[in-house]
């Protein structure tokens, strides 16, 4: 197997290229809350016009904007938000006062706003005029009936069950969530429940990637920790084939117990990277077994290492396995509180925390000692991004990683 170290961007762009040719997953059905969270697979469509009648913003009163100039209306009934107007067309001169919400009466054009209105003895007296139209949304300004409203690939949140209730939908058309299954190595890994010996440390990454792939849509199979043995790491590898995705953490690098690409070429594997130029996670692999059509990742053992390339790398290609059009890395900006050297050649992902206010965001990095401080990266909520060929300065529009 030959190496193939790429740049941040090359090996971005090669799971990009592996993730955009996958097959689409297999769909089922879930009650509409149950969808939170899911990839819709069918669209959602409108049901009849968006809103079905032409309605009121404000509370106030529905006239003619040709009568406000005339003082004052005569009040002609009232109208709230489920009801509607049963009485005859406005006339010049007269005033509906309605609610938000409620259907505009036929022959108004506009709302006056309650505020800007003195009512009393059955009568309003405006205290501005208005164009046609304002304080109305038009039927059908949002949605015409037979519009699809939400398209397949879309990541469902609140927003999305809101909108497929008002159309109706009992249920959603979603797609499956992959399997992933998750592979730690290390004879010094101990289950949680063990005291570990002074040489043992617990199994922390398959807690770190089981807790990752479940807010990504995936579902965690985590498997027994897999002794540094090529033997252990093929039979590892072989139990995990019937998953969606393969993700192994440690053993990727170039010690003497590093057996993880070497079990994988047993199973005819295909390697579109064997490293990034990267800091921290530059072993990370990536791959797919092409008779069991399985991707793989072979992720770096240290802690803070695993979550960077899960995030930029893991992450993009498990939301296409289950079926997102909007694959991430997920980036932001905001403003450096301090300067921060580059490191020739490699693309930095540091150790960062962002603090956001209606003044804006600024990020600063956290102190850390190297990729397996699990306690600075329990101190973050995103990873700064320093360029491999200049220095950041105090004061700069930076990039960073959501995770």
């Amino acid at each position: 197997m030959n190496s193939l170290v790429l740049s941040y961007d090359e090996a971005a762009r090669a799971v990009r290229e592996q993730a955009t040719s996958s097959p689409a997953p297999p769909t089922e059905s879930v009650a509409l809350l149950q969808g939170l969270d899911r990839t819709l697979a069918q669209p959602v469509i409108a049901d009849r016009d968006q809103p079905p009648f032409a309605r009121s913003t404000r509370d106030g009163f529905a006239c003619r904007a040709a009568d406000l100039a005339q003082q004052p209306l005569e009040i002609a009934g009232h109208l709230r938000a489920g009801e509607a107007w049963t009485g005859p067309p406005l006339q010049p001169g007269q005033a509906i006062e309605i609610m938000t919400g409620a259907p505009v009466p036929v022959g108004a054009d506009c709302v006056l706003m309650v505020e800007h209105a003195r009512a009393g003895q059955g009568r309003v007296t405006p205290q501005r005029t208005l164009q046609p139209g304002v304080n109305i949304v038009p039927a059908g300004a949002e949605a015409r009936a037979g519009a699809t409203l939400i398209h397949p690939g879309t990541r469902i949140g609140p927003q999305h069950i809101a909108l497929a209730a008002a159309c109706g939908y009992e249920s959603l058309s979603v797609y499956a969530n992959p399997r992933v299954a998750i592979l730690a190595t290390g004879d010094e890994l101990v289950p949680l429940g063990a005291q570990p010996l002074p040489h043992q440390i617990r199994n922390s990454n398959s807690y770190s990637l089981g807790a990752q792939v479940s807010r990504r849509g995936g579902v965690p199979v985590i498997r027994p920790a897999v002794a540094d043995s090529l033997e252990a790491s093929e039979a590892a590898i072989r139990a995990a084939l019937d998953c969606d995705l393969l993700l192994l953490s440690g053993g990727v690098s170039m010690g003497k117990y590093d057996f993880v690409e070497q079990a994988l070429s047993a199973f005819d594997a295909e390697f579109f990277f064997t490293g990034a130029r990267i800091q921290p996670g530059k072993p990370v692999v990536f791959g797919r077994l092409p008779k069991q059509n399985l991707f793989f990742f072979g992720l770096p053992g240290n802690p803070v290492s695993t979550l960077v390339t899960f995030a930029l790398f893991a992450a993009p290609l498990l939301a296409a396995l289950a079926g997102a059009k909007d694959l991430g890395p997920e980036f932001a900006q905001a403003r450096l509180a301090q300067p921060v050297e580059p490191r020739p050649g490699l693309t930095r992902f540091l150790p960062a925390r962002v603090e956001s206010s209606a003044a804006g965001a600024t990020i600063q990095p956290v102190p850390w000692q190297g990729s397996g401080d699990q306690s600075a990266a329990a101190r973050t909520n995103c990873f700064l991004v320093v360029p491999a060929d200049r220095k950041l300065a105090e004061g700069e529009s930076a990039t960073f990683l959501r995770v």
